[in-house]
């Protein structure tokens, strides 16, 4: 089968992940919270976008590297952690590790991942970011950084937009627990999904393998949006300074003051996100943050963005409005569970052959040239 006749757009990859995933977790993947009006707001913002093409400008040979934080990419965008990435589909973590050393992206995992960063030290290679939801005990949470640095992870993620747990009643509607239990209406949405059922028995059933070792009556390994964890405050910031040896990325920002803020305090970049929609509705869209976060911290302070990515085309639309590097999520699991590793390669082939597209529609050579081609600036100089 040629996927790229029969899969071209990351829609595609979408619609068949869906029919392959079990109900419940394409519920935890697809989800948000409340009635996932974030989410909704988040695609119509980058809908909104529009950019301007150009004429003569000859043959265009479009570059995409881009340098973050000290380190040159291949593209400029990568992984972004997704909690319990091995349910959607086994191996997950470390077939987009490895696909990530291959293509050279930051590859993100999350401490709610189904694997630790030691199942993930003989594939991430020179590319691992960490995502941090930092255990209340202090002494678990230097273990954990010390395995993650031990592991060869670089760049410590702090998420700083899950002060306490959210709803998502979509995901409890479904009837996933946490963490992931057999229970018979689950048994049953598995059955109908063979392929994915197979690999689980491969592979064994999904756990947070990360946070096994931490397990006690008083602070079990469960998901974050349970479990009793340390609501960040600068003062944890600080801490977590003299912890880590390496970039520190505070995700999960859209208050202009806020990112200036985290700025000020010494945070390496901030991430532009509302989470995914996941946690909580009445935020904006990431997109509709994004541009006012840039007007905030300056055109040099790097900003990292997610929300709602599905497309090439996205990525320049967000790059457009401020943003130095895009993260995708979602889409890298529709990959996984459409086709396995093929289906991961897609993803980026996809991005690549949308982005260059777009670029030479522009007349453009580098992806931050997009800055200079939002429609509502040429319209001003009408």
């Amino acid at each position: 089968m040629n996927i790229d006749l029969t899969h071209p757009t990351l829609s595609d990859l979408r619609t068949r992940a869906k029919r392959r995933i079990p109900h419940f977790a394409w519920e935890y993947l697809d989800s948000g919270t409340g009635e996932d009006m974030a989410i909704r707001r988040s695609r119509a913002a980058l809908d909104a976008v529009a950019l301007a093409p150009a004429v003569l400008k000859g043959r265009t040979v479009p570059d995409l590297s881009t340098r973050l934080l000290g380190r040159e990419y291949s593209r400029p965008w990568g992984v972004s952690p997704v909690g319990m990435t091995g349910l959607f589909w086994p191996g997950s973590e470390a077939m987009l590790a490895q696909h990530c050393v291959k293509e050279n992206l930051p590859f993100g995992l999350s401490t709610v991942a189904a694997a630790s960063v030691e199942d993930l030290a003989p594939h991430v290679g020179d590319q691992g970011w960490f995502q941090l939801y930092p255990p209340r005990n202090e002494d678990h949470c230097k273990d954990l950084l010390k395995r993650a640095n031990d592991a060869g992870f670089h760049t410590l993620i702090l998420t700083v937009d899950v002060p306490g747990p959210s709803r998502r009643e979509r995901q409890r509607r479904g009837g996933l627990t946490t963490p992931p239990g057999i229970t018979p209406r689950l048994f049953l949405q598995s059955v109908l999904r063979p392929h994915w059922a197979l690999a689980v028995a491969r592979a064994g059933v999904p756990s947070v393998r990360g946070l096994a070792k931490y397990v006690s009556p008083d602070e079990p390994a469960r998901h974050v949006g349970l479990a009793p964890h340390a609501a960040p405050d600068p003062e944890l910031l600080a801490r977590l300074r003299d912890m880590w040896d390496g970039p520190i990325v505070a995700k999960g920002v859209l208050v202009p003051s806020d990112a200036v803020m985290l700025r000020d305090l010494g945070v390496d970049a901030v991430w532009v996100s509302n989470h995914g929609g996941r946690q909580f509705d009445g935020a904006p869209g990431s997109a509709e943050a994004l541009p006012l976060v840039r007007a905030a911290v300056g055109p040099d302070y790097p900003l990292i963005f997610d929300g709602a990515v599905q497309s090439g085309l996205d990525v320049l639309r967000a790059i457009a409005l401020g943003a130095d590097f895009v993260m995708l999520g979602r889409p890298w699991l529709w990959g996984a569970a459409s086709f396995g590793a093929r289906g991961v390669a897609q993803v980026t082939h996809i991005l690549i052959e949308d982005v260059t597209s777009g670029m030479i529609q522009m007349g453009l050579s580098r992806p931050a040239q997009v800055r200079d081609r939002l429609w509502d600036q040429c319209k001003a100089l009408v």
